[in-house]
């Protein structure tokens, strides 16, 4: 009796989805959205022991 139900159940379901896609509206969720991602540069390494001034401060 609970097999019924249940196929019942999901042929219904299965109607009003392909009733409401008719008029473009969908029952699934959006996926996530994907965290960017960016790529850094090292630093080229320095020859000069002490800093040059006008090298990056990040560097």
């Amino acid at each position: 009796m609970q097999a019924l139900i249940e196929l019942l159940a999901g042929f219904i379901v299965m109607l009003a989805t392909a009733a409401l896609a008719q008029f473009g509206v969908s029952l699934d969720r959006p996926a996530e959205p994907q965290p960017e991602v960016r790529r850094v540069v090292d630093c080229a390494p320095s020859t000069s022991v002490a800093a040059p001034a006008d090298a990056p401060r990040d560097c």
